[in-house]
């Protein structure tokens, strides 16, 4: 059976098979409580004949034991690499990739702790890509509002407000609002995509451009004679020219 993935280490989108993946399995009766758990270790190596390296993944799920399908998950771990997090260019500052990959770390741990890392790394982007530095990121988020389309400002500011319930304590401290994993999952999601559009499609036109204009220097050298193509052009050969040259009368 394929299956569509994506290598965390090349980044590289690509087909995965039953031989590319391994899976360990094994499962015991915990107790009348708790029934039966299942452990599975599933181990897929990059089929990137340039990368061919592994990631582990871990999970634990509660099952019947009839048939020991899956009642419910317990918990899952990355176990290599640690986190999902995409490896980025260097020409986007340390920083920022820090932040991203710290929250990547976290989002399972603290979802709260990884969103706040998240709209931490979102203000360093319209910082350093936009020049716009206020003293608050709701009014760095109006000023931007001009710049990019509805939606992705919209979605920019949803990363403040989820970001803040992690940042600021609630007037309230009963009132207990959450961050689960996968909200914090759309947000880590968010900043890779701002990442993309943002930095690396700029680099990438840039790049274009200045291949476009040595390509188009290169014509206009091509373009130009030398110099014994022009003497040719004008009916003058080197022999004649070292010949007028003998002739001239010594002063």
């Amino acid at each position: 059976m394929s299956t569509l993935w994506t290598c965390p280490y090349c980044n590289r989108p690509c087909t995965i098979n039953d031989s590319d993946i391994r899976s360990m399995s094994d499962y015991t009766n915990i107790s009348k409580e708790y029934g039966f758990y299942r452990g599975t270790i599933t181990v897929i190596v990059c089929p990137n004949p340039n990368c061919r390296r592994q990631t582990i993944k871990a999970r634990i799920d509660q099952c019947t034991p009839q048939n020991l399908t899956l009642k419910t998950s317990i918990m899952n771990w990355d176990l290599v690499p640690e986190s999902e997090a995409k490896l980025f260019p260097d020409y986007i500052p340390q920083q920022l990739r820090e932040d991203y990959a710290e929250a990547c770390l976290i989002r399972n741990k603290s979802s709260k702790a990884s969103a706040t890392l998240c709209r931490r790394c979102l203000q360093g982007m319209i910082r350093d890509f936009w020049r716009i530095k206020k003293a608050r990121l709701v009014d760095e988020i109006d000023d931007l509002k001009n710049k990019v389309d509805s939606t992705t400002w919209e979605a920019i500011d949803s990363v403040r407000k989820v970001g803040n319930i992690g940042a600021h304590m609630e007037k309230d401290v009963n009132l207990i609002i959450d961050v689960d994993p996968n909200e914090a999952g759309l947000l880590i999601w968010l900043i890779e995509t701002m990442f993309e559009e943002w930095y690396i499609a700029k680099y990438a036109r840039e790049l274009k451009m200045k291949t476009l204009v040595k390509i188009a220097e290169g014509k206009q050298t091509a373009k130009k004679p030398s110099q014994k193509t022009e003497d040719n052009s004008k009916g003058i050969s080197p022999s004649t020219e070292s010949a007028a040259t003998d002739k001239k009368p010594n002063t």
